[in-house]
């Protein structure tokens, strides 16, 4: 038994089940192990009916004076109940549960646990979970994990399954230097994974999480520091020297370009010319001009004779990156041949496509992913870039880097990573910054509004579709979820629908297949779909400069980066753009929070404040953000734990560059596989 064995080999895990864990990526024991809670929910003691809260979940202690009644209404069973305290009074109601008439009798003492909401009857706890005073006693204090669900397969389906997964497990050699570990008091390897599913309280959760969080650090930087050990001091074969094409474009532009993109754009070109390989990463704010530096970079290659690639993460976004470039040319009058290479292409547009490279009928080509499969043979590949840099990861980087001879790479990021913190993340690549935004950008009108704002909201999402433009709405949340109180896609889309009948709403969400994605976004940027109800798959991936309202459902549950980057799917175009942040909580103090994008559209300034005013707090709410390829790990939070792992990766190498030494054998080994999860994610 080992902890690859496929999960159906748990109790009550079928075929079905089996593939409902599958959509949430989840195949063995393995995986369900590294599958980590969204959040967790605490059982307190339970308090008087007076002192519950409205639109949150709560405890009370009661005894039933009168049994339960059921009726009908609409096709809707209810099943109700009432309790009172010396405090007040609270309404219980079940919906589709009418078999509680026979357990709800006069007389019976529960603690009922549920989210409390106020009706024109007074207080009204939906849905209560009900247990008897001992086995409620028995959770107090205790964390129930709450993990990310799917249609079909609950959170306590999910419990099941993992509490039975730790106790299979195979446990595993702990491969940290017991040095680092005791340097920085870092649990057990083992305990972490336990204790980070099912933790007794706070701080045995923050025990686990920490050591969690230095792991994922500590892997992914020596994978960049073999990246960066690989890179130095290479020599290039493709030396680029400046041609008439990209002067005579750039002259051209119907634009100037501003300080900052002259700036990073020397920076590239005094790289492709030193003879040395160039590994670059421009990192420059929503909407800074950084697309037109990799055109100008990849237009030099074609002019000295060589191939560009350019690798995007979405099919939508790589078509528009291809129909620009090929309109741009043909509008000044160059003559060079770009070619579009994606994963839902027929066989035969790839394998014309395959040909084209390989003869070097194409001189930059244009693509996601598939740009780096085995299949594609380029003739002369000199220079590749990958937008949206924190979608791939080390593995990319490196994989692209071997498909020419040593080419040039450069990476390009929107995401406004503090520059302390990128020269840890990308410790293997310059860094050029891109800190000035085009002087026709007309800035983003923002406001931050409680739950009470909608119907308004709808009613200016209303306004603007009328007016020819288009709105994305976003949501935390897939679909309903049994613990956590947030809005979802599912539901939310047919909320729009009923509230805007002449408008075309539809969603979008990562669980989709990739058809159906690709469908729905090129509708979206055709304009056919004039409200895109989405999670925040759309944070990157495509260009829609006639969107104009972004409108956030429970902004106070995203880090204030992710936000801004949300709020950078508009604002593209001529016309005024508009973010709506919805508040949810209740909370005046995430008010304030959400003040700061108010006062300011420079990310690099709001990641900043999201790295300052963060706290371990954070932890137990939603994924703050999706940056990189870490489970647990946030950049921002976590920003203390990614400098002293930095420090002690360097100290580490210094020591043993190669990794050799005997106790350092299973840090070896775990690294490699660490390396080769990461490529097969790529399903190369």
């Amino acid at each position: 038994m080992n902890n690859k064995q496929s999960i159906e080999t748990l109790k009550g895990i079928g075929e079905k089940t089996a593939k409902l864990f599958e959509k949430i990526g989840v195949k063995t024991v393995d995986d369900l192990l590294h599958y980590y809670p969204k959040g967790y929910d605490a059982y307190t003691e339970p308090c008087a009916i007076g002192e519950l809260k409205e639109e949150e979940i709560g405890a009370v202690d009661g005894y039933l004076k009168t049994g339960a009644t059921s009726r009908h209404f609409g096709g809707l069973s209810i099943t109700s109940a009432a309790i009172s305290d010396m405090t007040g009074k609270l309404k219980l109601v079940w919906y589709h549960m009418p078999y509680l008439k026979n357990t709800l009798k006069a007389d019976s003492h529960y603690i009922f646990r549920g989210k409390v909401v106020k009706k024109k009857t007074g207080l009204t706890m939906e849905q209560p979970q009900m247990y008897k005073p001992e086995a409620y006693e028995e959770l107090l204090s205790k964390m129930q994990p709450v993990y990310g669900q799917t249609k079909g397969l609950g959170n306590k389906s999910i419990v099941s399954a993992m509490e039975q997964a730790l106790n299979v497990r195979v446990m595993e050699r702990d491969y940290l230097p017991a040095s680092l570990r005791k340097k920085h008091e870092l649990a057990e390897y083992n305990f972490a994974i336990e204790h980070i599913h099912f933790p007794q309280d706070e701080t045995d959760l923050l025990f686990a999480r920490k050591r969690l969080v230095y792991d994922e650090f500590f892997l992914f930087l020596l994978g960049v520091r073999r990246l960066k050990e690989k890179r130095q001091d290479l020599q290039s074969a493709f030396c680029m020297r400046e041609g008439t094409l990209c002067k005579k474009l750039e002259e051209e532009l119907p634009y100037n370009l501003t300080g900052a993109q002259k700036r990073a754009l020397e920076e590239v070109y005094s790289d492709l010319e030193s003879g040395a390989v160039m590994n670059r990463l421009i990192q420059g704010d929503v909407g800074s001009g950084k697309t037109i530096i990799a055109v100008l970079a990849l237009l030099r290659a074609a002019e000295n004779g060589c191939q560009g690639a350019l690798m995007v993460p979405t099919e939508v976004l790589a078509r528009q990156h291809f129909e620009s470039v090929t309109e741009l040319f043909e509008r000044h009058g160059i003559n060079k041949n770009v070619i579009l290479v994606t994963g839902s292409m027929t066989a035969k547009e790839k394998r014309i496509a395959y040909e084209k490279i390989a003869s070097h009928d194409a001189d930059i080509v244009i693509g996601t992913h598939a740009l780096i499969q085995e299949k594609v043979v380029y003739d002369k590949l000199a220079l590749v870039i990958t937008d949206e840099q924190h979608r791939f990861g080390v593995s990319q980087r490196e994989m692209l880097g071997s498909k020419g001879n040593q080419p040039h790479v450069l990476v390009m990021s929107a995401t406004p990573i503090p520059r302390t913190l990128a020269i840890i993340i990308y410790g293997d690549l310059d860094i050029s910054v891109i800190d000035e935004l085009p002087a026709n950008r007309l800035p983003i009108k923002n406001c931050v509004v409680d739950t009470g704002y909608r119907k308004n909201a709808y009613n200016f999402i209303k306004k603007e579709v009328a007016n020819g433009r288009q709105a994305y709405v976003i949501c935390p949340m897939v679909e309903e979820s049994e613990m956590i109180d947030a809005e979802n896609v599912l539901d939310y889309t047919k909320i729009l629908r009923e509230n805007l009948p002449e408008i075309r709403v539809e969603y979008l969400h990562g669980k989709m297949k990739p058809k159906e994605k690709n469908a729905i976004m090129e509708a979206f940027a055709s304009g056919e779909i004039q409200v895109l109800v989405s999670t925040t798959v759309v944070e990157v991936g495509v260009n829609v400069p006639n969107a104009t309202v972004m409108m956030i459902e429970n902004a106070e549950r995203f880090g204030l980066a992710q936000l801004h980057q949300l709020r950078g799917r508009v604002g593209r175009g001529k016309e005024q753009s508009y973010c709506i942040m919805v508040n949810a909580s209740g909370d005046k103090g995430k008010n304030a929070r959400l003040e700061v994008l108010n006062k300011s559209n420079d990310g690099f300034f709001i990641a900043s404040e999201d790295l300052r005013l963060r706290g371990p707090g954070d932890i137990f709410g939603l994924r703050q953000s999706g940056d990189l390829e870490f489970k647990i790990a946030d950049i921002y939070t976590d920003a203390v734990t990614l400098k002293q792992v930095s420090e002690d990766v360097d100290a580490l190498l210094s020591e043993d560059e190669n990794l050799e030494r005997e106790e350092h054998a299973e840090l070896k080994r775990r690294l490699e596989n660490y390396l080769e999860l990461s490529y097969n994610k790529l399903n190369l």
